[in-house]
């Protein structure tokens, strides 16, 4: 490549890990294009970026057609509505982003000759029956429950990708995101996070669906990012799970933020929502030996700095 920057098109680059994708990229020294239409993403999220005369914006459908103008060394498609909030708002355009714009991203990819990386999720192994959850699991997932549209999306798009490796060549590479927070979290977001951070922040009650012994793995945006750029650095082809193998309850996690944010929110149970995952944890064996990857951030560490991010969203100085 000469002395040109190496120039990665990531979709969905003005959403919550799209945007710390983008920041990361450019302080290594790429040139980054975003195509985003912002049905989740926010234009505040880069803003900061939009000086950067090697940060260009488009705001952009990617389940159109996608062009872009000269080389390109890698494509990250991020695109999708990702918390069940806006999934369950938005299910046709979760489905079309997954498929049409999978294949239009992969498309993209395949012209220009460059590496590809899909954003999966830990969705795809549905409410697991093996715990915890290694890349070889196939998933327990029910492709008509109300979850399906973006379980199903993402299981697709999986598929998709491996076909474009093995039929043309593609270098290819497919991230399995677990339950990830931090600063540009959307605080409504429907997140478990964000909701309840929000909750204690207004002296709320802190809303737990099912009796709060259901679990998650929760992975500041930080080690996720490290480990989705280590990944598409990486030779490795095959899905990776990226996410933080420490697992709490989610009445621990309550608890948490209530020690985090020092609120006297009282804690409260609703009904648990159909498919709801009972149980949720990466092996992460694949991504310790292949990237040299696991998480450095714990959770006491991570909800303070994303609290404190709130607390300047909601009052910016």
């Amino acid at each position: 490549m000469s002395d040109r920057k190496r120039r990665a098109v990531v979709t969905g680059g003005a959403g919550f890990i799209g945007s710390h994708i983008c920041r990361e990229l450019l302080e290594r020294g790429w040139s980054v294009v975003v195509l985003d239409n912002l049905l989740t993403g926010r234009i505040e999220n880069i803003e900061a970026l939009l000086p950067d005369p090697a940060f260009t914006f488009e705001h952009y459908d990617v389940t159109q057609f996608v062009h872009v103008e000269g080389a390109v060394d890698a494509v990250l498609h991020l695109a999708s509505p990702a918390s069940p909030q806006d999934y369950l708002e938005h299910p046709i355009k979760t489905l079309k982003v997954g498929s049409l714009g999978t294949h239009n991203a992969l498309g993209l990819a395949k012209a220009k000759g460059s590496r590809f990386l899909l954003a999966s999720t830990s969705e795809v192994y549905g409410d697991p029956t093996v715990h915890p959850q290694p890349e070889s699991y196939w998933g327990n997932v029910n492709p008509v429950g109300p979850r399906g549209v973006y379980d199903e999306a993402k299981r697709f798009a999986e598929a998709m990708t491996l076909a474009y490796h093995r039929a043309h060549g593609l270098q290819t590479r497919i991230v399995r995101i677990f339950n990830t927070y931090g600063p540009r979290l959307r605080p409504a977001d429907g997140r478990v996070v964000s909701n309840f951070l929000v909750q204690a922040m207004d002296g709320e009650p802190i809303t737990i669906y099912g009796d709060g012994s259901q679990t998650r793995s929760f992975c500041f945006v930080d080690d996720e990012v490290r480990g989705i750029l280590a990944l598409l650095e990486s030779d490795y082809v095959g899905p990776v799970n990226i996410g933080n193998p420490s697992e709490f309850t989610i009445l621990e996690l309550a608890e948490a933020v209530l020690r985090a944010t020092g609120s006297s929110s009282d804690i409260v149970f609703e009904p648990l929502p159909v498919d709801d995952p009972t149980r949720r944890r990466p092996d992460i064996s694949l991504a310790e030996q292949v990237l040299g990857w696991k998480p450095e951030i714990d959770l006491p560490t991570g909800l303070a700095r994303t609290y404190e991010w709130y607390k300047e969203e909601r009052h910016p100085k």
